[in-house]
Protein backbone atom coordinates (compact mmCIF):
# COMPACT_ATOMS: atom_id res chain seq x y z
CA UNK A 1 0.00 0.00 0.00
CA UNK A 2 2.80 2.41 0.91
CA UNK A 3 4.57 1.74 -2.39
CA UNK A 4 1.38 2.41 -4.34
CA UNK A 5 0.90 5.71 -2.55
CA UNK A 6 4.49 6.71 -3.35
CA UNK A 7 3.91 6.00 -7.04
CA UNK A 8 0.65 7.93 -6.89
CA UNK A 9 2.26 11.07 -5.46
CA UNK A 10 5.39 10.89 -7.62
CA UNK A 11 3.29 10.47 -10.75
CA UNK A 12 1.64 13.83 -10.15
CA UNK A 13 4.83 15.47 -8.88
CA UNK A 14 3.56 15.78 -5.32
CA UNK A 15 5.39 15.45 -2.02
CA UNK A 16 2.37 13.94 -0.21
CA UNK A 17 -1.28 13.03 -0.72
CA UNK A 18 -3.29 16.23 -1.04
CA UNK A 19 -6.65 14.76 -0.07
CA UNK A 20 -6.04 12.66 3.03
CA UNK A 21 -9.06 12.19 5.32
CA UNK A 22 -6.92 12.74 8.43
CA UNK A 23 -7.38 16.30 9.80
CA UNK A 24 -4.20 18.25 9.08
CA UNK A 25 -3.91 21.96 10.02
CA UNK A 26 -1.15 22.35 7.39
CA UNK A 27 -3.78 21.80 4.69
CA UNK A 28 -6.45 24.01 6.27
CA UNK A 29 -8.07 26.19 3.64
CA UNK A 30 -9.32 29.44 5.09
CA UNK A 31 -12.66 29.76 3.36
CA UNK A 32 -14.85 32.62 4.58
CA UNK A 33 -16.95 30.33 6.86
CA UNK A 34 -13.83 28.64 8.29
CA UNK A 35 -12.24 32.03 8.98
CA UNK A 36 -15.37 33.21 10.77
CA UNK A 37 -15.59 29.98 12.76
CA UNK A 38 -12.00 30.35 13.93
CA UNK A 39 -12.58 34.02 14.73
CA UNK A 40 -15.49 32.99 16.94
CA UNK A 41 -13.25 30.50 18.72
CA UNK A 42 -10.64 33.18 19.32
CA UNK A 43 -13.29 35.68 20.37
CA UNK A 44 -14.71 33.25 22.89
CA UNK A 45 -11.28 32.56 24.36
CA UNK A 46 -10.10 36.19 24.46
CA UNK A 47 -13.33 37.48 25.99
CA UNK A 48 -13.39 34.62 28.51
CA UNK A 49 -16.74 33.38 27.26
CA UNK A 50 -18.11 30.75 29.66
CA UNK A 51 -19.23 28.58 26.72
CA UNK A 52 -18.33 28.81 23.03
CA UNK A 53 -20.33 26.70 20.57
CA UNK A 54 -19.12 25.60 17.11
CA UNK A 55 -21.34 23.32 15.01
CA UNK A 56 -21.28 21.94 11.48
CA UNK A 57 -22.07 18.89 9.40
CA UNK A 58 -19.93 15.75 9.58
CA UNK A 59 -16.69 16.43 7.71
CA UNK A 60 -17.17 20.21 7.58
CA UNK A 61 -13.69 20.86 9.01
CA UNK A 62 -14.49 21.46 12.69
CA UNK A 63 -11.79 19.13 14.02
CA UNK A 64 -9.16 20.60 11.68
CA UNK A 65 -9.94 24.08 13.02
CA UNK A 66 -9.63 22.74 16.55
CA UNK A 67 -6.19 21.32 15.80
CA UNK A 68 -5.14 24.70 14.42
CA UNK A 69 -6.35 26.32 17.63
CA UNK A 70 -4.37 23.87 19.74
CA UNK A 71 -1.21 24.80 17.85
CA UNK A 72 -1.73 28.54 18.17
CA UNK A 73 -2.71 29.11 21.81
CA UNK A 74 -0.36 31.06 24.05
CA UNK A 75 1.54 29.67 27.03
CA UNK A 76 -0.88 31.22 29.50
CA UNK A 77 -3.66 28.91 28.34
CA UNK A 78 -4.04 25.31 29.54
CA UNK A 79 -6.24 23.23 27.23
CA UNK A 80 -7.86 19.86 27.78
CA UNK A 81 -9.40 18.10 24.77
CA UNK A 82 -12.18 15.58 25.41
CA UNK A 83 -13.29 13.59 22.36
CA UNK A 84 -16.62 11.80 22.38
CA UNK A 85 -17.06 11.63 26.16
CA UNK A 86 -19.82 9.39 27.48
CA UNK A 87 -21.11 8.02 30.77
CA UNK A 88 -22.64 9.59 33.88
CA UNK A 89 -21.49 12.74 35.67
CA UNK A 90 -18.74 10.85 37.50
CA UNK A 91 -17.41 9.41 34.25
CA UNK A 92 -17.52 12.85 32.65
CA UNK A 93 -15.37 14.25 35.44
CA UNK A 94 -12.87 11.42 34.92
CA UNK A 95 -12.67 12.29 31.21
CA UNK A 96 -12.08 15.93 32.14
CA UNK A 97 -9.32 15.18 34.65
CA UNK A 98 -7.52 12.85 32.26
CA UNK A 99 -7.72 15.51 29.51
CA UNK A 100 -6.02 17.92 31.92
CA UNK A 101 -3.32 15.35 32.73
CA UNK A 102 -4.66 14.86 36.24
CA UNK A 103 -5.09 11.45 37.93
CA UNK A 104 -8.55 9.91 38.23
CA UNK A 105 -8.44 6.59 40.04
CA UNK A 106 -11.32 4.09 39.55
CA UNK A 107 -11.96 3.79 43.30
CA UNK A 108 -12.20 7.54 43.92
CA UNK A 109 -15.56 9.08 44.74
CA UNK A 110 -17.14 11.96 42.87
CA UNK A 111 -16.27 14.24 45.79
CA UNK A 112 -12.60 13.21 45.52
CA UNK A 113 -12.56 13.83 41.79
CA UNK A 114 -14.32 17.18 41.99
CA UNK A 115 -12.01 18.32 44.77
CA UNK A 116 -8.97 17.58 42.61
CA UNK A 117 -10.56 19.28 39.62
CA UNK A 118 -11.35 22.44 41.58
CA UNK A 119 -7.86 22.51 43.11
CA UNK A 120 -6.31 22.18 39.65
CA UNK A 121 -8.33 25.14 38.36
CA UNK A 122 -7.29 27.26 41.34
CA UNK A 123 -3.63 26.25 40.99
CA UNK A 124 -3.64 27.13 37.29
CA UNK A 125 -5.27 30.48 38.03
CA UNK A 126 -2.65 31.21 40.71
CA UNK A 127 0.06 30.44 38.14
CA UNK A 128 -1.47 32.95 35.70
CA UNK A 129 -2.97 30.35 33.35
CA UNK A 130 -6.54 29.96 32.10
CA UNK A 131 -8.08 26.52 31.69
CA UNK A 132 -10.12 25.74 28.58
CA UNK A 133 -11.96 22.46 28.11
CA UNK A 134 -12.80 21.52 24.52
CA UNK A 135 -15.43 18.86 23.88
CA UNK A 136 -15.40 17.40 20.38
CA UNK A 137 -18.46 15.43 19.19
CA UNK A 138 -20.36 17.23 21.95
CA UNK A 139 -23.74 16.25 20.46
CA UNK A 140 -23.20 12.90 22.20
CA UNK A 141 -23.22 14.46 25.67
CA UNK A 142 -26.31 13.70 27.72
CA UNK A 143 -28.53 16.36 29.25
CA UNK A 144 -27.07 15.42 32.65
CA UNK A 145 -23.54 15.91 31.34
CA UNK A 146 -24.36 19.29 29.82
CA UNK A 147 -25.88 20.44 33.09
CA UNK A 148 -22.76 19.22 34.90
CA UNK A 149 -20.60 21.29 32.53
CA UNK A 150 -22.70 24.35 33.27
CA UNK A 151 -22.06 23.83 36.98
CA UNK A 152 -18.32 23.63 36.26
CA UNK A 153 -18.42 27.18 34.88
CA UNK A 154 -19.67 28.42 38.27
CA UNK A 155 -16.24 27.77 39.76
CA UNK A 156 -14.71 31.23 40.03
CA UNK A 157 -12.34 33.46 41.95
CA UNK A 158 -13.88 36.82 42.74
CA UNK A 159 -14.86 38.22 39.32
CA UNK A 160 -12.74 35.80 37.29
CA UNK A 161 -14.10 32.54 35.95
CA UNK A 162 -11.53 29.78 36.22
CA UNK A 163 -12.87 27.63 33.40
CA UNK A 164 -14.01 28.15 29.82
CA UNK A 165 -15.80 25.55 27.71
CA UNK A 166 -15.70 25.05 23.95
CA UNK A 167 -18.30 22.65 22.57
CA UNK A 168 -17.89 21.38 19.02
CA UNK A 169 -20.45 19.11 17.41
CA UNK A 170 -22.92 18.31 14.69
CA UNK A 171 -25.95 20.53 13.93
CA UNK A 172 -28.23 18.68 16.34
CA UNK A 173 -26.13 20.03 19.21
CA UNK A 174 -27.75 23.44 18.67
CA UNK A 175 -31.20 21.87 18.87
CA UNK A 176 -30.28 20.04 22.07
CA UNK A 177 -29.07 23.23 23.76
CA UNK A 178 -32.22 25.12 22.70
CA UNK A 179 -34.41 22.73 24.70
CA UNK A 180 -36.40 24.47 27.47
CA UNK A 181 -34.80 22.31 30.16
CA UNK A 182 -31.34 23.55 29.11
CA UNK A 183 -32.24 27.24 29.13
CA UNK A 184 -29.66 28.04 31.82
CA UNK A 185 -26.96 26.32 29.77
CA UNK A 186 -27.95 28.24 26.62
CA UNK A 187 -27.75 31.53 28.50
CA UNK A 188 -24.07 30.85 29.17
CA UNK A 189 -23.25 30.47 25.46
CA UNK A 190 -21.56 33.79 24.67
CA UNK A 191 -20.11 32.91 21.26
CA UNK A 192 -21.49 30.54 18.62
CA UNK A 193 -21.00 29.75 14.94
CA UNK A 194 -22.43 27.19 12.52
CA UNK A 195 -19.98 25.99 9.85
CA UNK A 196 -21.75 25.53 6.52
CA UNK A 197 -20.70 23.48 3.48
CA UNK A 198 -18.63 25.08 0.70
CA UNK A 199 -20.18 26.62 -2.40
CA UNK A 200 -18.88 25.75 -5.88
CA UNK A 201 -16.40 28.63 -6.05
CA UNK A 202 -14.98 27.69 -2.68
CA UNK A 203 -14.64 24.03 -3.70
CA UNK A 204 -12.59 25.07 -6.74
CA UNK A 205 -10.29 27.17 -4.55
CA UNK A 206 -10.14 24.44 -1.89
CA UNK A 207 -8.99 21.81 -4.38
CA UNK A 208 -6.34 24.14 -5.84
CA UNK A 209 -5.13 25.02 -2.35
CA UNK A 210 -4.66 21.44 -1.17
CA UNK A 211 -2.87 20.48 -4.37
CA UNK A 212 -0.53 23.49 -4.02
CA UNK A 213 0.28 22.61 -0.39
CA UNK A 214 1.05 19.05 -1.52
CA UNK A 215 3.53 20.41 -4.09
CA UNK A 216 1.52 20.69 -7.32
CA UNK A 217 2.98 23.09 -9.88
CA UNK A 218 -0.19 23.34 -11.97
CA UNK A 219 -3.96 22.81 -11.71
CA UNK A 220 -4.43 19.04 -11.81
CA UNK A 221 -8.24 19.26 -11.69
CA UNK A 222 -10.16 20.96 -14.48
CA UNK A 223 -12.85 23.48 -13.54
CA UNK A 224 -15.54 21.10 -14.82
CA UNK A 225 -14.12 18.31 -12.65
CA UNK A 226 -14.18 20.59 -9.60
CA UNK A 227 -17.79 21.53 -10.31
CA UNK A 228 -18.84 17.89 -10.49
CA UNK A 229 -17.01 17.23 -7.23
CA UNK A 230 -19.05 20.00 -5.62
CA UNK A 231 -22.28 18.63 -7.06
CA UNK A 232 -21.59 15.09 -5.83
CA UNK A 233 -20.36 16.04 -2.34
CA UNK A 234 -22.56 18.99 -1.46
CA UNK A 235 -19.39 20.93 -0.65
CA UNK A 236 -18.56 18.95 2.53
CA UNK A 237 -14.74 19.05 2.83
CA UNK A 238 -14.29 15.45 3.96
CA UNK A 239 -16.36 14.17 1.05
CA UNK A 240 -14.52 16.47 -1.35
CA UNK A 241 -11.24 14.95 -0.15
CA UNK A 242 -12.48 11.41 -0.61
CA UNK A 243 -13.86 11.94 -4.11
CA UNK A 244 -10.79 13.88 -5.27
CA UNK A 245 -8.51 11.17 -3.94
CA UNK A 246 -10.44 8.51 -5.88
CA UNK A 247 -10.35 10.67 -9.01
CA UNK A 248 -6.56 11.01 -8.79
CA UNK A 249 -6.20 7.23 -8.43
CA UNK A 250 -8.37 6.78 -11.53
CA UNK A 251 -6.35 9.36 -13.47
CA UNK A 252 -3.14 7.60 -12.44
CA UNK A 253 -4.41 4.22 -13.62
CA UNK A 254 -5.51 5.80 -16.93
CA UNK A 255 -2.05 7.35 -17.33
CA UNK A 256 -3.33 10.93 -17.55
CA UNK A 257 -1.96 13.86 -15.56
CA UNK A 258 -5.09 16.00 -15.65
CA UNK A 259 -8.27 15.06 -13.81
CA UNK A 260 -11.18 15.88 -16.11
CA UNK A 261 -14.91 15.75 -15.43
CA UNK A 262 -15.16 12.39 -17.21
CA UNK A 263 -12.75 10.87 -14.68
CA UNK A 264 -14.77 12.09 -11.71
CA UNK A 265 -17.92 10.81 -13.42
CA UNK A 266 -16.31 7.39 -13.85
CA UNK A 267 -15.63 7.21 -10.11
CA UNK A 268 -19.29 8.01 -9.46
CA UNK A 269 -20.57 5.56 -12.07
CA UNK A 270 -18.48 2.75 -10.61
CA UNK A 271 -20.03 3.26 -7.17
CA UNK A 272 -16.62 3.67 -5.54
CA UNK A 273 -17.66 6.88 -3.80
CA UNK A 274 -19.97 5.16 -1.33
CA UNK A 275 -20.43 8.20 0.92
CA UNK A 276 -21.70 10.13 -2.08
CA UNK A 277 -24.30 7.46 -2.79
CA UNK A 278 -25.60 7.83 0.78
CA UNK A 279 -25.62 11.62 0.48
CA UNK A 280 -27.62 11.43 -2.73
CA UNK A 281 -30.13 8.97 -1.29
CA UNK A 282 -30.69 11.22 1.73
CA UNK A 283 -31.44 14.16 -0.55
CA UNK A 284 -34.04 12.27 -2.61
CA UNK A 285 -37.77 12.44 -1.76
CA UNK A 286 -39.00 9.53 0.35
CA UNK A 287 -39.87 6.51 -1.76
CA UNK A 288 -37.50 7.42 -4.62
CA UNK A 289 -35.15 4.63 -5.65
CA UNK A 290 -31.65 5.02 -7.06
CA UNK A 291 -29.77 3.00 -9.63
CA UNK A 292 -26.00 2.68 -9.59
CA UNK A 293 -24.31 4.46 -12.43
CA UNK A 294 -26.82 7.30 -12.87
CA UNK A 295 -24.91 10.00 -10.96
Amino acid sequence: MSSSLNIYTEYFGLKERPFSLVPDPEFLYWSAPHSRAFSMLEYGILTRSPITLITGEVGAGKTTILHHLLKSVSDDVSIGLVSNAHGDRGELLRWVLLALNQPAMPDETYVDLFGRFQKHLIDEYAAGRRVILIFDEAQNLSRESLEELRMFTNINSNKDELLQLVLVGQPELRDIIRRPDLRQFAQRVSAAFHLTAMDVQTVRAYIRHRLKVAGAKSDIFSVAACDLVHEATGGVPRLVNQLCDFAMVYAFTKNVTKVMRVTVQQVLDDGVFFAGELLREQSLPQGTTTQQGTM
